[in-house]
């Protein structure tokens, strides 16, 4: 099968994780600014998982912290664990301890994914109101994010898109509840791929050296977009960065 177009994509590479942080940190505050010289809000989603968690302190730290109008932005999740919110395994307590609670974000600008929902699906059909209602757009019509962060899990999955699972697959909706692929072993709520494919931009944080292996497959194996779910990601009208650290992209050959 033909190997994925390295011109869709572009590949930043760090020494380290710092450098990728503070990069990571200066193109969202650049995006914000920009919205809000535009006219419109800052809409982004954010990324769970083991990546984020030194980006997202750094960006509630001078000077970003101060840059940036945050009651102009509005943070989204890219997926969550379907467990209550204060749960040591909850995506949004991660963004809450790490980055919402020393940003000065109006409450009603976070929309949190309600994991601790029983009903998953009613779960998910509520984000995906909140989605529309937000984007103003109508049945069939896809929101479009400034930007969607993501990590890489070291299955190769995005958000809570896993290796063969119907979720790959799902074009009808916008948020849906899926099963797991990894640990921890709990239903998850993730936004589709017709959603990150929409979005104007999508940045991957990738800064596990263990991942090396995983990176280069996704990036220069062969297409296999059911094994290796972040294949899948090439918006149509946007823009995909990778940010690696060195030994994340330690086994890439063009890189």
């Amino acid at each position: 099968m033909a190997t994925p177009n390295p011109q869709a994509r572009d590949i930043v590479r760090f020494t380290d994780i710092d450098g990728l942080n503070r990069d990571a940190a200066y193109r969202v505050c650049a995006l914000a600014a920009r919205c809000e010289h535009a006219g419109k809000p800052f809409s982004i989603a954010l990324t769970g998982g083991s990546s984020p968690g030194g980006f997202y302190r750094l960006l509630g730290t001078p000077p970003f912290r101060n840059t940036v109008n945050w009651s102009n932005c509005h943070l989204f999740f890219g997926d969550e664990r379907c467990v209550p919110p204060e749960a040591e395994e909850s995506n949004y307590r991660l963004a809450r301890t790490t980055l919402l609670d020393n940003l000065p974000v109006p409450d009603a600008n976070v929309h949190r994914m309600r994991g601790e929902v029983t009903d998953h699906n009613a779960a998910a059909r509520e984000y995906e109101d909140d989605l529309r209602s937000f984007f103003a757009i109508e049945p069939g019509q896809v929101p479009r994010f400034d930007l969607i962060l993501l990590g890489m899990g070291p299955d190769g999955h995005c958000a809570s898109l896993f290796p063969h699972k119907p979720a790959l697959h799902e074009r009808d909706h916008l948020v849906i509840a899926t099963e797991p692929g990894l640990q921890p072993f709990v239903t998850r709520i993730t936004l589709t791929l017709p959603v990150i494919n929409n979005a104007a931009e999508v940045l991957f944080l990738v800064p596990d050296g263990k991942k090396a292996d995983i990176v280069a497959r996704v990036l220069e194996g062969p297409l296999a977009p059911d094994d290796l779910p972040s294949q899948n990601v090439h918006p149509a009208t946007g823009v995909v960065t990778w940010l690696l650290t060195d030994a994340a992209g330690a086994q890439l050959k063009t890189v």
